[in-house]
């Protein structure tokens, strides 16, 4: 399938709460990344994710899908002109890939992501 979701994060006020929540409900494998203020979801099977503490305070919690791309920066581009609005243009994730997020025309927001060649 083109374009599949290959991430979501959750954006939390409250990054502890929140870990000792889904790591309890569920069976995921819940890891800190070091150096980072980051935790990666291990889910076996599916689509995998993190738990980060939200960017934008006054927003709810919320989960956050991101979409594979082979273009982060083409596509953002896209989706500016088809009237999405940029919340985070594209940056870096060392060693990983590129992301950026987005809000589409009604306001939902989504996440853009290029894996790093070879990932």
């Amino acid at each position: 399938m083109a374009n599949p979701f290959v991430h979501v994060e959750l954006l939390t006020q409250d990054v502890e709460k929140s870990k000792k929540f889904y790591a309890s409900l569920f069976d995921w494998k819940l890891e800190d990344m070091p150096g980072m203020d980051y935790t990666t979801i291990e889910v076996g099977e599916g689509t995998g994710g993190g738990i980060m503490k939200k960017p934008m305070p006054e927003a709810p919690d919320n989960w956050f899908p991101y979409v594979q791309v082979d273009d982060v920066a083409a596509s953002t581009r896209k989706a500016q002109s088809l009237g999405a609005t940029i919340l985070k243009d594209v940056t870096e994730i060392p060693n990983v890939g590129w992301f950026s997020m987005i809000l589409d025309p009604t306001g939902a927001a989504i996440g853009l992501f290029q894996p790093k060649a070879g990932m």
